[in-house]
This record gives C-alpha cells, sequence and structure tokens, in this order.
C-alpha cells in the first residue's frame, strides 16, 4: 500500500468505547452527547490502544481502521519523530471521560517499574480535568500527612481509611495530577476529562463494601498496593493561568504535556512534527481549520492531530485541553 501524501492526513476523530460502572450514570450523555444505552455508563474511552480496546477511526478516508493499524502504516505521521523514536509502534497515552454518579473505589496505580514486571504494562500516571462538579462534590487526592504501611493497614482494617486521606472539593475547571502510588478516589457528582498513561493497571483498596447487581462484591489488591503506595502527604492540584486564545501550560511531565486554551473567536497555532496533538472540548464547541478545510467540534468530543498537521486554526467560544508529548 502507497503512502497517502502530505496534505491526506486529516484530523481524527474515534469510536467512543463505552464502559458501564457500578458508579456510573447518564450524564456522559446528557453533557457530552455520548450515545450510551445504560442507567450507569461511566467511562467513555476516546482514544485508545488498551489491549482489546482499540479505538477504531470515525470519520473521513481512514473510518474503519484501527489507530493501531494507523499507526502500523505511518508510525512517524501519526505519533511525530520525537515520539516515534521513544516509544516505537505504541500510542503512549489514553484518553476518558467520567461520569462518577457516585464514588469510585479508594485506588492507586503502580509505576513504570512495578507495572512492567508484573503486569508487563506502562504504569499509570493521570491528569483530571473537572468538566463538571454538583455542589460539595469532592475528589480523594493523597493522605492528609505522611503515613506508613503500619498506619495504613490498621485504618483500612478498621474501615477508617477515610479519616488519614486528603479531600478536595471542586467546581468546574479543577485540575489534579496524580503520580503513580498516589491514593486516590473520584467521588460521586463529577464529570472527569482524564488523560493518562495507555495502561488499564489499578490496584482497588477499598470500595465501600459495595455489591453489585449479583450481590457480588468487587475485587481488592490490598496486598499488591502496599509497595506501590506512597505514604508521603502530596499536593495534587494545579493552577495555571487563563489567557484567552493561548495554549496555557497546565500539566508537564515526562509522560504528557496538557495546555489549557480558553477560546474566544480565533487562535492559530504552528506546532512542530515531534508529537501528535490530541483536542479535548471540554467546555462549548469550536471548528477546527486544517489545510483549508474546516472541522467542527461539540463540548465532549475528542480529536487527534497526525503530527504532521503542525499548523491549524481554531474558531469558536470554548474551553480546549490540548494535549502532546514533550
Amino acid at each position: 500500500m502507497l503512502k497517502i501524501t502530505l496534505m491526506r492526513f486529516y484530523p481524527l476523530q474515534f469510536e467512543p468505547i463505552l464502559k458501564e460502572r457500578i458508579w456510573g450514570g447518564t450524564k456522559l450523555k446528557t453533557l457530552l452527547n455520548k450515545p450510551i444505552t445504560s442507567e450507569i455508563t461511566g467511562e467513555s474511552w476516546e482514544i485508545s490502544t488498551v489491549e482489546n480496546d482499540v479505538s477504531v477511526v470515525a470519520n473521513g478516508a481512514f473510518t474503519g481502521k484501527t489507530l493501531n493499524e494507523l499507526i502500523d502504516l505511518y508510525p512517524a505521521e501519526i505519533l511525530g519523530k520525537k515520539v516515534y523514536a521513544r516509544f516505537g509502534k505504541q500510542f503512549p497515552l489514553l484518553f476518558k471521560y467520567l461520569d462518577a454518579r457516585e464514588d469510585l473505589s479508594i485506588q492507586l496505580h503502580p509505576n513504570d517499574e512495578l507495572a512492567k514486571k508484573r503486569h508487563n504494562s506502562f504504569g499509570k500516571t493521570e491528569m483530571w480535568y473537572v468538566m463538571q462538579a454538583d455542589d460539595n462534590a469532592r475528589l480523594i487526592v493523597g493522605f492528609k500527612e505522611k503515613s506508613s504501611p503500619e498506619e495504613y493497614l490498621s485504618h483500612l482494617k478498621n474501615k477508617t481509611l477515610l479519616d488519614i486521606l486528603d479531600t478536595k472539593q471542586v467546581q468546574s475547571g479543577d485540575v489534579f495530577m496524580l503520580e503513580t502510588g498516589t491514593i486516590h478516589a473520584i467521588g460521586a457528582g463529577t464529570v472527569i476529562a482524564e488523560i493518562q498513561q495507555t495502561s488499564d493497571i489499578t490496584y482497588r483498596v477499598y470500595d465501600f463494601d459495595r455489591k453489585d447487581a449479583n450481590g457480588n462484591t468487587r475485587e481488592l489488591h490490598v496486598d499488591l498496593a502496599l509497595d506501590a503506595l506512597n505514604y508521603d502527604k502530596i499536593e495534587a492540584q494545579r493552577f495555571y493561568d487563563k489567557n484567552e486564545n493561548t495554549a496555557n501550560a497546565v500539566v508537564d511531565c515526562p509522560y504528557f504535556t496538557t495546555c489549557f486554551i480558553p477560546l474566544k473567536g480565533s487562535a492559530v497555532f504552528s506546532k512542530t512534527n515531534d508529537s501528535f496533538r490530541v483536542l479535548m472540548a471540554v467546555e462549548g464547541d469550536f471548528s477546527l481549520l486544517v489545510n483549508g478545510e474546516s472541522y467542527y467540534y461539540k463540548k465532549g468530543s475528542t480529536v487527534l492531530l497526525p503530527a504532521v498537521i503542525t499548523d491549524y486554526q481554531l474558531d469558536g467560544q470554548a474551553s480546549v485541553l490540548e494535549i502532546s508529548i514533550s
């Protein structure tokens, strides 16, 4: 198969991969226009190459092809020169929207070293952008004070773990960066945009003793979590500028760089071809002008710009997350 010309690469959207969760609801449909049919849909995986959950292109000439197939054909063009050199033909990030009708379990994720050793996987560094929060909605992120395995296990055994965990009341626009090993939980009444390493490894340590529709409790991973936990007190919330029509830095870590674009009218961007870009419409609608072609996106849309698309224009009244790899 001959490679297509540079002009043929275009912004890619994918079929959402919808996940029912015991804690899920219906806001992914009512707020983000996702085609859910369940009352307990908790997640929409927007861009994924997790095994058995690989995204399929939903628009344009590549419709029906998987992201892995495209990367196999055009690795540098899709991923970018630096990303391809670093990760080979692996897409290193996973993008999601989450609707927490109820509290998620208290959990944590292993680092790259542990995840590779135990699961042959990447670790799971992630960030949350709060898109919507009910009154008094909160997140659990880390310990209130420096803890220890002994203190942690004692509280876990006595079902008083919440007493030593740090709770943050949140509102739309809040951002939290979760390094691996950070104990955490998304609280009820929040809709979250999540950016993370390509990994589905979670160590669940407490699930509020709840049961599913069949009367079963979910599996816990207390032993695996012990040496994966970071017992230090951490500050996960990130504060950032909101200069209009500019990519304001929010998170810059080895795994991804996220910027916040408050779009009011038009903004023109010129990038290198070192990395792909992902745009997430977290508020409002916008259009994207690429190579003379215009594309329109509603709130809740996620679009992958292949790395060879280096110049583009955004138009509209919207809040957009822009994600790449430095």
